[in-house]
């Protein structure tokens, strides 16, 4: 058997717990997070015509940024066992891949017990479905694609793709 358990089960019931980190000690933690969103041609043409598509929703990549940030510091209300976290900083950003793709990131950090893993990736999430109902108007035919963690500092080990 593995020595790797599912961290938010309880041991001898099976039971879903939050993990007790009561008595770890404090750490700079950081995560960056990406995906990609597949708009398709005619869709970038209209972002990249003008600094940013104007909806009327408003303007698409700004008010995405805005949404992701909004979702990062939400997460432990989305995700049931997340520790609330007032995150110290959070970055969004969107930039364009190729002619019908964008990437959206999403950096967060926190000096804290627990890592912000969940937050950078509910904030790509959220930026990137905001994104897609910002643009649905055009077509349905959008993909949101490989949310994923790109690296994470602090806690038991790092990790970076």
């Amino acid at each position: 058997m593995s020595e790797k358990n599912f961290s938010h089960l309880d041991k001898k019931t099976g039971n879903p717990n939050m993990v007790d980190v009561g008595e770890k000690q404090p750490s700079q933690r950081t995560a960056r997070a990406s995906c990609r969103v597949v708009l398709g041609e005619e869709i970038m043409r209209e972002l990249t015509a003008s600094a940013d598509l104007m909806t009327k929703k408003g303007p698409v990549f700004q008010t995405a940024i805005i949404a992701g940030t909004m979702g990062a510091k939400q997460t432990s209300n989305l995700i049931p066992l997340c520790h609330p976290i007032g995150l110290d900083d959070c970055k969004v950003s969107i930039d364009v891949y190729n002619e019908s793709e964008v990437i959206v990131q999403c950096s967060v950090s926190v000096f804290g017990k627990t890592g912000v893993e969940m937050e950078a990736m509910t904030g790509v999430s959220v930026a990137a479905l905001t994104i897609y109902d910002m643009c649905k108007g055009f077509s349905h035919d959008i993909r949101v694609k490989e949310i994923r963690l790109e690296e994470k500092t602090g806690g038991k080990r790092d990790f970076k793709r």
